[in-house]
């Protein structure tokens, strides 16, 4: 028997920029960026996309970055900027990706061009996607717009969409060439996507830093009344340390480990039993403290550490359970959980909590646990009701 081995390595390398009104003609981070990336040698091209979200509180934009381009010899602005639905619109309905891919089509983006993405991280999910699989890859660049996005999903390396009813069941590991945090486009955000964010900071705090967390606890009243300041603090200190994470193992997710999606298993399925009605971020929130009660349960976090993610949360403006929660004996969350298994590889791998700033795996879950959590935080909701 004849055998060929083949081993490589293949570096990536992107810079993840902090800025404010990224198209003002004074602010030349972007375009230096084009012009330094890559070969001189022909003239790039690039597209914009636009969240119809972002287009609609920012009408102004199309025009600010047509502005921005103007006389700059060395790129193309391709001729439209396509805007399309944001949030899970966007990744369940798979006209908005076949568009996409024929503006890179009809424009020329080819494998050295740009498709700059503007939107939320399901926006951004999309259009990573159409990028990393036209041509086998064009380069893509993600403008974030939203809490969520700027400190977690858009400054990773997953993009994907939803199909037969299953989130991010088609989707590849491309990292973006470039992420450009700008925070004029947080100050139109509505209080619910202001939240919502900050349940993964929440989460990346509980697994992995214990100051962090006390400073969410210190500035949880700032970030919830919307203080700009705590918010620019926490979504820099969110964004490096989900990057620290995706550096430093596996980046692609080889193994059955998945330590940042904490508290994700539920907030999955719950999304899709309210069929979306509640954001990510809220039904992560509600995910942490079903994980976190069940790791109290489990014996591992004291009740005095439980009490204090809840506090956080409720401090942050979160609601803690949904109804759908409960349906049908919990039924539905026993499904989530084996969908969860079946993305994962076959082998079910959770995240629990040992204890504030430890995060811990584990492969089997009890699922009459599961259901005494539920119901935990059924008292609590009912308690937090009863108050008001």
């Amino acid at each position: 028997m004849s055998v060929i081995q083949q081993t490589f390595q293949v570096q990536f390398s992107y810079n993840i920029q902090f800025t404010e009104n990224l198209f003002n003609p004074a602010n030349t981070l972007f375009i230096d960026f084009i012009r330094n990336y890559g070969s001189n040698t022909f003239r790039k091209k690039i597209l914009f996309l636009i969240d119809e979200g972002v287009a609609i509180h920012h009408p102004a934009l199309k025009s600010a970055i047509q502005n921005y381009f103007k006389n700059q010899d060395f790129v193309e602005l391709a001729s439209e900027i396509l805007v399309l639905p944001g949030g899970e619109q966007v990744k369940n309905d798979p006209v908005y990706f076949e568009k996409t891919l024929e503006a890179i089509d009809q424009y020329g983006i080819d494998r050295h061009s740009f498709v700059a993405a503007i939107g939320g991280g399901a926006f951004l999910d999309m259009t990573g996607y159409a990028s990393a699989v036209a041509h086998r890859g064009v380069k893509h660049i993600r403008i974030p717009t939203t809490v969520l996005s700027q400190n977690d999903s858009g400054v990773g390396v997953k993009n994907g969409v939803n199909y037969t009813g299953k989130k991010n069941f088609l989707g590849t590991f491309a990292p973006p060439v470039a992420v450009f945090n700008d925070t004029t486009f947080l100050r139109t955000l509505n209080e619910r996507d202001w939240r919502s964010g900050i349940a993964e900071a929440v989460k990346v705090a509980l697994i992995k830093d214990l100051t962090f967390f006390e400073w969410l606890e210190q500035n949880a009243l700032a970030l919830s009344a919307r203080n700009e300041k705590a918010m620019y603090e926490h979504i820099f200190r969110c964004a490096e340390l989900h990057v620290q994470h995706i550096s430093s193992g596996d980046p692609f997710e080889s193994g059955s480990a998945r330590p940042l999606d904490f508290g994700h298993w539920a907030a999955h399925k719950l999304e899709y039993l309210t069929n979306f009605s509640i954001r990510h971020g809220e039904a992560v929130a509600i995910g942490i403290a079903l994980d976190s009660v069940y790791s109290h349960l489990k014996g591992d976090l004291t009740l005095d550490e439980l009490n204090r993610i809840i506090v956080l949360l409720q401090n942050l403006g979160f609601e803690l359970y949904h109804p759908a929660l409960g349906e049908n004996d919990k039924i539905n969350l026993w499904k989530g959980l084996n969908e969860f298994r079946e993305h994962l590889g076959g082998q079910l791998t959770i995240t629990l909590l040992k204890k504030l700033g430890k995060g811990e795996e584990v492969h089997e879950i009890d699922f009459d646990l599961v259901k005494k959590s539920v119901d935990w935080l059924a008292n609590i909701a009912e308690q937090t009701l009863q108050k008001a």
